[in-house]
């Protein structure tokens, strides 16, 4: 039995062949509509979430599937003090495959070791994502081709977004991949990337603060929001904050072909006139994303739709 925790538990030829099989779901969806029939997912949501777990709900749906679960930690037994441990190995009794949430970084890894169905980590604090990574991965190989030869600008907080530092983590194990990170200096990835993954697998990147200063060079934009409470005085969050505002004078910097993308919710660091420009793949990164969590369903349960 398999769970996922980080999407490096996935091969580079288990990611190839699950999103192979995402792109099949999204040319072919009534191939797939009653391959889980009788089965049952469970979303155990220990903090808030309005994409990741509706995106799993829809997922099982649309594979004929059912859905059951809570969507916080006060509508669980959570609430009366019961244990990820002894919640985890009741909802084995009730379903088929679980998504979990939690706002403590491990919990799901917790929640693997007792359970007797396949655990999928949705989110564990500030530690990893890995169903928005393989999102990313099969909106970035969709819309541009190939997972390789490409220059990925990452903007905004680079120091505390687990998206960002798991996407980093996955590209890295395709060739001729470089970056640009894009951030105040208060908010520069963690040393540890720097160092440990970026320096130390010679992969080429190099640090801007400015978003015009990178836009001519870019494959791919990241964007993920700066949040005002990061920076130590106010002076310096309104000196900077216009820096990271993508708009239609900044896209106009771009090449025709990159493409924009952001795991939601934005606030503003996307002007809505950017929304039109045919290079915004925001919204149909969050459509790939339910064609990514089916696939990964229907491999975790070992279905397989002939």
């Amino acid at each position: 039995m398999q769970h996922l925790m980080s999407p490096l538990d996935l091969s580079v030829e288990e990611l190839d062949k699950l999103l192979t099989l995402a792109n099949d779901i999204e040319q072919n969806p009534q191939k797939y509509a009653h391959a889980c029939e009788g089965k049952k997912l469970a979303t155990c949501f220990y903090e808030p979430s309005t994409r990741t777990r509706l995106s799993f709900e829809a997922a099982m749906l649309n594979l004929g599937g059912s859905v059951l679960g809570f969507s916080s930690a006060d509508s669980s037994s959570a609430s009366k003090g019961e244990s990820v441990s002894d919640t985890i190995r009741v909802i084995s009794c009730y379903a088929d495959i679980c998504a979990m949430r939690h706002f403590k970084e491990g919990a799901p890894l917790v929640a693997s070791q007792k359970s007797s169905i396949p655990v999928i980590n949705a989110g564990d604090g500030g530690h990893q994502h890995p169903t928005q990574t393989l999102t990313d991965l099969l909106t970035i190989r969709s819309l541009k081709g190939r997972l390789d030869n490409l220059t990925i600008g990452l903007c905004g907080d680079l120091k505390f977004g687990r998206t960002v530092h798991s996407l980093i983590h996955a590209l890295i194990r395709y060739p001729h991949m470089k970056f640009i990170l894009i951030s105040p200096e208060e908010l520069r990835v963690p040393s540890y990337i720097r160092e440990d993954l970026l320096e130390k697998n010679n992969i080429a990147f190099r640090e801007v603060e400015r978003l015009e200063d990178a836009m001519g060079d870019l494959d791919i934009l990241y964007m993920t929001r700066v949040q005002r409470e990061r920076f130590f005085n106010e002076d310096d969050y309104v000196r900077m904050k216009d820096f990271y505002i993508l708009n239609r004078k900044k896209m106009a910097l771009a090449k025709e072909d990159m493409i924009v993308m952001h795991p939601l919710p934005r606030v503003n660091e996307i002007s809505v006139e950017v929304d039109d420009d045919p290079r915004a793949a925001y919204f149909k990164q969050a459509q790939y994303g339910v064609y990514v969590r089916m696939a990964l369903i229907l491999t975790l349960l070992e279905v397989e739709v002939c």
